[in-house]
């Protein structure tokens, strides 16, 4: 799969200018960095992702939105189950190398954990709170450890640094909402009851998982057991 085919067919509709596209497809290389650099911290390949023309956004009211870069997609194709990592354009145009890298990680530790999840048979419904300060917080404790997953120093500086407790990144946010969002570019909402997913247990009982895959998972569940219990001694 081509990971921007998606933005070069925006581009040639006349949906996103060709300053647009031609920003999105020359900083596209700091997204392939930060997926190198994430599989070999981690020693696992990283998912399919592609980059989605537009800026999404979610929100439980008028008043409490946030702006989603990049998403953990389960798709099902051919009754089985096949994980996608959509990384909005908006983060490739306008993120700082360490954003984009630290939210690329983020987006894989979701990978990992839908996989655990579905390994297990446990996700039929994955549950999601209505409310953004909720759903942070039920994000922020199901989630691997970073410090099981990944070797490497700086990336963790950059997770624990943009995910505190939820992501936060205002210059991004700002120039999300000012170069994009005013400028009428494409503009996807959603709302958090939506954003579930939902797969038949028919197609998890197909899929097949790498047992390579599912070893190194329970290897960081492990070391993610033994960093919490760390934390409250």
């Amino acid at each position: 799969m081509d990971p921007l085919v998606k933005i070069r067919e925006a581009h040639q509709k006349g949906i996103l200018p060709d300053k647009i596209f031609d920003l999105v497809k020359k900083r596209f290389p700091i997204v392939l960095q930060g997926i190198d650099r994430i599989e070999k911290a981690s020693g696992i390949n990283f998912p399919i992702a592609y980059v989605e023309p537009s800026l999404v956004i979610s929100s439980s009211n008028s008043y409490d939105y946030g702006i989603l870069f990049a998403r953990t997609i389960p798709l099902v194709l051919e009754n089985q189950l096949q994980v996608v990592i959509q990384i909005s354009a908006p983060l490739v145009a306008y993120g700082l190398k360490g954003t984009i890298h630290a939210i690329l990680a983020h987006e894989f530790l979701h990978y990992l954990e839908l996989i655990r999840k579905v390994s297990k048979m446990e996700i039929l419904s994955d549950e999601i709170s209505g409310n953004l300060f909720e759903n942070i917080y039920s994000d922020s404790t199901r989630l691997f450890e970073s410090r099981a997953v990944f070797n490497d120093k700086t990336l963790l500086v950059h997770i624990t640094k943009k995910f505190p407790a939820g992501f936060r990144d205002y210059k991004l946010e700002d120039k999300a909402v000012k170069f994009w969002m005013k400028k009428n570019f494409p503009t996807t909402n959603i709302t958090l009851d939506t954003n579930i997913i939902k797969i038949p247990a028919e197609s998890l009982a197909k899929t097949k998982l790498d047992p390579i895959l599912l070893s190194k998972i329970d290897e960081f569940e492990q070391k993610s057991s033994k960093i919490r219990k760390k934390k409250y001694l």
